[in-house]
């Protein structure tokens, strides 16, 4: 992929292109999972090229409803979400909506899977390849179904699990969504990273609820979900921080991102890119202008190339 070069003639020109490996992107802004879709709406919207990569719904081996409404809180700068990962099924995803995706969109694909087993994460898996997808992005805050249901991602020896049935069973890079739901996240990093895992993604949502005080009754159907948008924002950084003090693989950032100074002070941190989320929701085209920005504001800060920057601190 050709390195994408924004700015205006009267300034000097900033390289905006990062990689994540050895894969590159034409800038560092990934929409987030669950915000994106499979990126049909955004492609009607005009909205889809504007991200550097794409990040899909979450899915899991069979199709599931997700959980029973209201799935969405507002709080103030934020909201907290209980989707319940409704998503059609990894035979859906990988026949009809990952294929669509390749040919509509000339960006770096993540296909994000879930699973309530190691099993159903490794049968996730074998059915993606290069020509579907460019990354696996293991989103590893699902409930251990044989593991007294703590989540993969609070425990480093069922993270590193996971992670490594994937890599035994996929070709693809894979970039595992750590949960900031835990006491040491690098404890979680690390244990991915030496079970193979080719970097991570984080932070994932943080545990939340908001009660009706006049219904008195919990606002989510679920009771509880995940606090998301900008509130999450100086989380995500500190945990980007203290990983990548500890980790030698790519990380990308997540949580709460809404302006180029939050990508730029999420790179600093130590993330090779970020993605983005809640602001999508709110606005389609937040990522647009979050890239228009972005050259004017490297300029202002003395940054020719992004590389320059990730990690800094």
């Amino acid at each position: 992929m050709v390195a994408t070069k924004l700015g205006s003639p009267s300034l000097p020109t900033c390289m905006v292109a990062t990689k994540l490996g050895n894969l590159s992107l034409a800038n560092p802004l990934i929409g987030a999972s669950g915000t994106a879709g499979f990126g049909r709406e955004l492609k009607e919207w005009g909205a889809l090229d504007a991200f550097g990569g794409i990040s899909v719904k979450g899915t899991t081996l069979n199709p599931r409803q997700g959980n029973p409404p209201p799935r969405i809180a507002e709080c103030k700068s934020s909201l907290i979400n209980a989707v319940g990962l409704q998503n059609p099924g990894i035979e859906k995803v990988a026949g009809e909506e990952l294929p669509w995706l390749r040919k509509n969109y000339s960006g770096l694909v993540l296909a994000n899977i879930s699973g309530f087993s190691v099993e159903e994460y490794a049968a996730c898996a074998s059915k993606l390849d290069s020509s579907l997808a460019d990354i696996i992005e293991l989103n590893i805050s699902c409930p251990n179904v044989h593991g007294g249901g703590m989540a993969f991602g609070t425990d480093p020896e069922a993270a590193a699990r996971v992670t490594r049935a994937v890599k035994e069973v996929s070709a693809l890079p894979v970039f595992v969504k750590l949960s900031p739901n835990v006491t040491d996240i690098t404890a979680i990093a690390s244990a991915c990273q030496d079970a193979g895992a080719d970097g991570v993604c984080m932070i994932n949502t943080v545990g939340a609820m908001r009660i009706d005080i006049r219904r008195r009754r919990p606002v989510l159907g679920n009771v509880c979900g995940g606090l998301s948008g900008p509130a999450v924002f100086p989380i995500a950084v500190k945990m980007i921080w203290q990983c990548s003090h500890k980790l030698s693989i790519p990380i990308i950032g997540c949580g709460g991102v809404s302006s180029a100074e939050d990508v730029v002070e999420m790179m600093m941190a130590g993330a090779s890119a970020v993605e983005i989320g809640s602001a999508t929701l709110t606005d389609p085209f937040a990522a647009r202008d979050i890239l228009e920005r972005l050259p004017a504001l490297m300029d202002e800060l003395g940054i020719k190339e992004l590389k320059e920057i990730i990690g800094i601190c």
